[in-house]
This record gives C-alpha cells, structure tokens and sequence, in this order.
C-alpha cells in the first residue's frame, strides 16, 4: 500500500474527528489534488475490502468512522450513557437551532413558549451546538449553531442532508387548532 495512504489513515486514525483538506495536506505534505487522490484511494480500499471503518465526510471535513453495516455489533458493546440521552424538550431545541441558525435564545424560546436555559446549557454541553457569534442589536444576544458533532451524530454529512421541513400554511394550522379534539 503506498505510504502516503497509510500516513493519511493514521492521521485519521489518531485525531478521531473530522479533518479538513487542508490539514491533511500539511500532514502529508502534499497539494489539494494529491490530497484527494490519496483520501480517494485509501476511501475506496476500505469499500472493495468491506471493512469495518469507512471514511466519512462530515461538513467537508473526513474521519473514519464504523461501518453502518456494523453499527449493531459496535451497538453490544457501547452503550450510549444514560446521562447522554436527549429528552424531548432538548430535541426539540436542537431542531430549532438546526433549521433556524444562526438564532438567539430568545428566538428559541419565542417558539417553544418556554425558557430555554436548560436545553440550551444542555446541548452546549454534549458539543451538539455553539455560540456562533452576537447579534449586533441592542444586548448583543449569543447566536447559536449547530457543530460537526450534531452532524456525525445524526449521521448527517453536511446540512444539506438534513430532512426538508413540511409545508403548513396558516390555514391548515388555524383549522387544525379550532377542530375539536376526540
């Protein structure tokens, strides 16, 4: 296997997180197109082989990852700590921030109709999301945003990939909220 493959997968291997082209072509020393010739090469020897570690790209960044063929033997062994468990409310800020970045903690509240303080604590927390900057308003609030993590997490590689949000006009929504419930 050529050398330049194999520093390219310990690198990945050592620094566990997604790195850009750019880091890699420092590492190995080489320009952009080297760069992505060798990530080709060293991607496409773990498909042929079927390995157990695929190279994911996550925000236009690459690391290895475990095969989802794998995820569930993987799954036996690790066991996500209770702690780590996402309740509803905490889901349903991160889904607000992720479809509404950047936004204010203000903004999250304003739609979930509740303090967000907790939620957002939380998330910051589990590095799902970070404060992306200050609106230039008056109180200079903290914008937020989703991570890298948020999209390894969810298995997202980039944005993009996230699910479209429906449709509903303001019509559907007022004549769902006046039909009685059963």
């Amino acid at each position: 296997m050529d050398e330049r493959v194999c520093a390219l997968e310990a690198v990945l291997f050592a620094l566990g997180e997604p790195v850009s082209l750019d880091d890699i072509c420092v590492a190995l020393g080489v320009a952009k197109p080297e760069a992505r010739e060798v990530l080709g090469s060293l991607r496409q020897s773990y498909e042929e082989n079927g390995r157990g570690i695929v190279i994911r790209e996550v925000n236009g960044k690459h690391q290895l990852s475990t095969n989802p063929a794998y995820h569930d033997s993987v799954r036996k062994l690790v066991q996500t700590p209770q702690n780590r468990q996402l309740t509803a409310p905490q889901l349903e800020t991160l889904a607000i921030i992720a479809y509404k970045q950047p936004t204010t903690k203000a903004a999250i509240e304003e739609i979930r109709g509740v303090n967000a303080d907790h939620c957002v604590n939380k998330l910051l927390e589990y590095n799902l999301i970070c404060e992306r900057g200050r609106l230039d308003v008056p109180g200079k609030p903290i914008v937020f945003g989703t991570t890298d993590e948020f999209a390894r997490h969810f298995g997202f590689g980039s944005l993009k990939d996230m699910p479209a949000l429906p449709e509903v006009s303001l019509d559907e929504k007022e004549a769902e909220l006046e039909s009685p419930k059963d």
